[in-house]
């Protein structure tokens, strides 16, 4: 049977998710290790033979097409977010990678290891296999014999699979012994037909409520995404549609005057209401503000459904691909407002390849670029931290030209899965053997305790600070511990475990500076140890 899997490598890749992601979906006690199942599946399979292991490029594959897939996702979010948190996000994550490297020669020194570990430690026990590799790189350029480049390794080896498992660990029982509730979904998005009574409240909506539609005698309008000079028109006695999160409407409604239920909303003698998606590739990446609906169409978007979740809608608000608009507009304009948004379900079920392999190929190549570091080093940002900037850019630029950049909501989704499994695959079955063999030996067991102890010390500090301290909401400091340890096993685990894609913008935000910061530091630790 084993040498079956090892002649047969596709069929071991699938064996692997066909056991591992049924694992994760077993729940004991409100725990269950959900994505990272496939890891440790891969782990055990890889243990059996050192030869059992899936092909290098379907792990660089699936590495690819995850972290392109959260660039191209986060990309809008994440040049906000560092208008706001990012500076002190990026402050924590690089003080908590200096804490850990301390800790790194700490170690080697108390246990009189060589620099070689060092390097190897740092990388596996904060999961970076770029600064693994530039460490390597170094060592090979100084004329390193093969045994001593081989010695970053071992040490890598032994420490990675902690370094995931710890972290996870560390989410888990820190969630509990916090008593951390899981993300609250958004709130419901609710319309309220209002009589209105005080024409002064209206100039003090809160920003979250808008009006729809409004009525003046027998006349029926819509206000549009402006609705200011609107306010200004309003008259006590008229009827106006008020459309906002229900516990705000709930405060809102009595001040402006008399709740008619949804009287207004649902009336359609005059005007007529239609949810579609957005398809049309011209439309995308385009703000709401910037489309000519109630000049030329005499409509308006009062929402938008993006994944399983109700926005309200504003001029600000950018459309993107697979987006739900509900759209209000007269009945004889609805067959030219789904030509313009396109309505087409089955569009959304592709990709455009062009812009998706250009995309790609453009992150491999940043990949591949030297950055010098001074004296003569440089680095890399490899194959996941190129196409992770690459895809933030393209994903927060939306458009150029003729050219889109997103991806259909649905299809980035099933790419993102696709690829964290066969990434989670290959690091278990291409770690299983050297773990296994490597830990059961006296320099194994140091090198394992050692690491297991870093990678604690650094999830522990880091989601203490940043939550306890800086007060930040523990669905954020998960996805800045995945950033910290640059690890898609986390990323995927912490966005499962906290049931939000909240973790997915702050891995982005500081991703870069931890890979950078990585790179660095492990070749710096070449020099200390025995």
């Amino acid at each position: 049977m084993v040498q079956l899997l090892i002649d047969n490598p596709l069929l071991l890749l699938f064996l692997i998710a066909a056991i591992g992601y049924p694992l994760g979906r077993i729940n004991v006690r409100g725990f269950s290790l959900g994505i990272a199942a496939v890891l440790f599946t891969g782990l055990a399979f890889g243990a059996l033979d050192p030869d059992l292991k899936t092909p290098p490029l379907l792990y660089e594959f699936g590495l690819v097409l995850f972290v392109y897939t959260i660039g191209i996702a986060s990309g809008p979010a994440f040049f906000s977010a560092m208008k706001r948190g990012g500076p002190r996000d990026n402050a924590a994550v690089l003080g908590v990678i200096l804490l850990a490297a301390g800790a790194v020669v700490a170690a080697v020194k108390l246990l009189g290891l060589k620099g070689t570990y060092a390097a190897g430690l740092l990388a596996g026990s904060l999961t970076n296999t770029p600064a693994l590799a530039g460490a390597i790189e170094r060592l090979r350029g100084s004329g390193a014999a093969e045994a001593v480049q081989s010695e970053p390794v071992v040490a890598y080896s032994v420490a990675y699979p902690m370094g995931v498992i710890a972290m996870l660990l560390a989410i888990t029982l820190l969630k509990k012994l916090w008593k951390v509730p899981d993300a609250a979904p958004p709130e419901p998005i609710d319309h309220r037909s209002v009589r209105v009574r005080d024409t002064a409240a209206l100039q003090t909506l809160p920003g979250s409520v808008r009006i729809g539609r409004y009525q003046h005698g027998e006349k029926v309008g819509l206000a549009g995404l402006y609705d200011n000079q609107l306010r200004q028109e309003i008259e006590p006695g008229d009827t106006i549609s008020l459309i906002g999160p229900a516990s705000t409407l709930a405060q809102v409604v009595p001040q402006v005057g008399e709740d008619l239920g949804e009287e207004l909303e649902l009336s359609r003698e005059h005007l007529d209401m239609r949810r579609m998606f957005v398809s049309e590739q011209g439309v995308a990446g385009h703000r709401l503000g910037d489309l000519p609906l109630h000049e030329k169409y005499g409509a308006t978007v009062t929402r938008i459904r993006r994944g399983d979740t109700d926005h309200l809608a504003d001029e600000d608000t950018v459309l993107q691909l697979g987006d739900r608009v509900r759209v209000v507009a007269p009945r004889d304009q609805m067959p030219a407002l789904t030509r313009l948004f396109g309505d087409s379900y089955h569009r959304l079920s592709e990709i455009d390849a062009m812009t998706f392999s250009v995309g790609i190929a453009l992150g491999l190549l940043l990949g591949l670029v030297a950055i010098p570091l001074g004296g003569g080093q440089t680095f890399k940002l490899g194959l996941a931290g190129g196409p992770l900037i690459v895809g933030l850019i393209l994903g927060a630029v939306g458009q150029t030209g003729p050219l889109n950049w997103q991806l259909p909501y649905n299809a980035n989704l099933t790419l993102r899965q696709i690829g964290l499994i066969l990434f989670l695959a290959g690091v278990g079955s291409r770690s299983g053997y050297a773990f296994f063999s490597t830990v059961a030996s006296p320099l194994g067991l140091k090198l394992f305790v050692a690491g297991t102890l870093i990678t604690t010390l650094a999830a522990v500090t880091l989601l203490w600070w940043t939550h306890k301290v800086q007060k930040v909401p523990f669905v954020h400091a998960t996805g800045l511990l995945a950033g910290l340890q640059t690890q898609p096993a986390v990323l995927g685990f912490a966005t499962e475990t906290m049931k939000s894609d909240q973790p997915n913008i702050s891995y982005a935000t500081v991703y870069p500076v931890a890979t950078i910061a990585k790179l660095v530091l492990a070749q710096l630790l070449l020099g200390v140890g025995s």
